[in-house]
C-alpha cells in the first residue's frame, strides 16, 4: 500500500489533485488547503503522506499534508457512519487543533457545523473520540482552550479572499499565508498583502 508520495501537481481539483511521481499520475483526495500546508522540496515537488483506501470495486487515495493528519483521518473512519469522504470534510473544515477542542469541549454545536455532519454523528463523534482524539493531538499544542485569537482568524481569511479575488488560485493563496505565519497576527491587512504578493511573485 502506498504511504506517502512526492511529485509534482498536474492538476488542482476541487475534492483534490493529480500528483505526478516519476511519469505516474496518482489521483489524489484530500481536505481543502492541504497544498498549501504541505512541504515542498527545492524543486517545487510536493510531499504528501496517504492512506490508500480499498473497496471492492475501487482503490481509492487520500492525500494528508502531515503523517499527523493522517492519523487523525484514520481515527474518524473508525467512528460508526463516519466514511473517508465524510472524514475528508471534517479536515477540511476543522483545523486539527479545533476538531481536539471541539471533541474535547463536547461542542455539539460547532461539530454540527460541518457540511455532511448532523447532530447524531456530532454525537457519536464526541462519544468515540472524547479520549482518543486529545490523546493523540495534545490542545498545549495548538494553545489555549480558547483556540487562537478571532482576529487572526478574521485577518487569515481576509487576506486568502483578497489574493484570491486579485486571481491567485486558492492553494497559492494559502502558500503566502502560511508563508507570512505569526505576521499575520500582528500587522494591518494592507501590509500583508503586500508581503503576500511579494512572496507570490519571486
Amino acid at each position: 500500500m502506498l504511504g506517502w508520495l512526492r511529485g509534482r501537481v498536474l492538476v488542482e481539483e476541487p475534492s483534490g489533485f493529480v500528483l505526478d511521481v516519476s511519469g505516474v499520475g496518482y489521483e489524489i483526495t484530500s481536505p481543502v488547503g492541504t497544498l498549501g500546508r504541505a512541504t515542498r522540496d527545492a524543486s517545487g515537488n510536493v510531499e504528501i503522506w496517504v492512506h490508500t483506501h480499498v473497496r471492492e470495486d475501487a482503490l481509492e487515495l487520500f492525500g494528508f499534508a502531515s503523517e499527523l493528519e493522517r492519523r487523525v483521518f484514520r481515527l474518524l473512519v473508525t467512528v460508526p457512519n463516519v466514511g473517508p469522504k465524510t472524514a475528508i470534510g471534517v479536515l477540511g473544515a476543522l483545523p486539527i487543533g479545533e476538531l481536539a477542542r471541539s471533541i474535547a469541549s463536547r461542542d455539539l454545536g460547532r461539530l454540527g457545523k460541518v457540511p455532511g455532519i448532523g447532530k447524531k454523528t456530532a454525537e457519536r463523534l464526541v462519544v468515540e473520540l472524547v479520549e482518543k482524539l486529545p490523546a493523540l493531538v495534545p490542545l498545549e499544542a495548538f494553545g489555549k482552550a480558547g483556540g487562537p485569537p478571532k482576529a487572526l482568524a478574521a485577518n487569515g481569511q481576509l487576506l486568502l479572499k483578497a489574493l484570491v479575488n486579485m486571481g491567485y488560485r486558492p492553494v497559492e493563496a494559502e502558500r503566502a499565508v502560511a508563508h507570512l505565519g505569526k505576521q499575520v497576527d500582528s500587522e494591518p491587512l494592507s501590509d500583508l498583502l503586500r508581503s503576500a504578493l511579494a512572496f507570490l511573485m519571486a
